[in-house]
């Protein structure tokens, strides 16, 4: 089996450490590290380092664009690079020492011309027919809109199982297309319904009126340190995440979808895939920064859940 991951919109994280987050005072930053991130090229990096074949489509450009496909070259990701004008966006979070609180600030990212929004539907028309899911996970970048990202998905060949991990109305617009699997989490899909998820009931209750109504086949609704709620046509599955000491929360998302769709690759059954999933996830955040996870850590807790 294979897999193909696509990131419209990546970026490279730089992650640092104060003590506190003080006004009108010069912080002194420690800890200073940059990682490739975008949740396509996290879901690849984490699918890569369970050691399952996989290729990262992702939007390449300027100067952080060329530092990506380094940081891609050094990890051995196999990847491929769709060229545009402007520059790769950098992010920056920042780990408070004092009280572990994480601040995060996203960076404008690139606009996608027409011409580079064009590119993107060839690029994904041909995607080989021997790929069995394509994860489109992360934000849009500036100039394109959902409805082009509706086009997108509706230009994936016939055949591919398509995981859809982005929010708002490119989210809405993928529902309208129809594909195989959403992870959002609890605000995202009261957004999706419109209307407060105040307890189990309700959540199982949104996740079905999606699953009937053709959105998708399965949703996995993201409860934090709650785990996931799995939900099909045949029912539900709470999964509660594994207790483990946390150092960063960032990525652990993806690594989720990573494991997941890893998982599903050697054949296990959703329901086990979605476990090995979450103990990927819970792996995560073991690690600092956007290290993800490591694959001793993830095939442990798995057994352990």
């Amino acid at each position: 089996m294979s897999i193909v991951t696509v990131t419209l919109n990546p970026c490279i994280d730089k992650t640092v450490s104060v003590e506190q987050i003080l006004p009108d005072c010069k912080l002194s930053c420690t800890n200073i590290r940059d990682y490739p991130g975008g949740g396509g090229i996290n879901v690849a990096r984490v699918i890569s380092r369970l050691d399952v074949p996989v290729r990262a489509y992702w939007t390449c450009g300027g100067e952080n664009g060329r530092r990506l496909q380094q940081f891609l070259d050094d990890e051995q990701v196999p990847h491929e690079p769709i060229p545009i004008a402007e520059s790769v966006r950098e992010n920056l979070i920042v780990l408070e020492d004092k009280s572990g609180n994480l601040f995060r600030f996203g960076m404008p990212g690139p606009l996608l011309r027409d011409s580079e929004q064009q590119l993107w539907l060839t690029q994904v028309s041909q995607v080989p027919a021997s790929v069995d899911y394509l994860v489109f996970s992360g934000s849009l970048p500036a100039g394109t809109s959902p409805e082009w990202y509706g086009d997108l998905l509706r230009a994936v060949p016939d055949g591919i199982r398509v995981i859809v991990d982005t929010k708002q109305e490119a989210l809405r617009h993928a529902l309208e297309v129809g594909v195989y699997l959403i992870k959002p989490n609890v605000r995202e899909m009261e957004e999706l319904v419109g209307r407060n998820l105040s307890d189990h009931a309700a959540l199982e209750q949104a996740a079905m009126e999606i699953i009937d109504r053709g959105g998708a086949e399965v949703v996995i609704l993201s409860l934090g340190r709650g785990g996931v709620l799995l939900a099909t046509a045949d029912g539900f599955e709470q999964i509660s995440a594994p207790p483990v000491h946390l150092r960063s929360k960032v990525g652990a998302g993806d690594a989720v979808v990573g494991g997941l769709v890893a998982a599903l690759s050697w054949g296990k059954p959703l329901s086990q895939a979605t476990r090995f999933g979450v103990a990927t996830g819970a792996a995560a955040v073991m690690t600092a920064g956007t290290e993800l996870c490591r694959k001793e850590d993830a095939e442990q807790l798995f057994k352990n859940m």
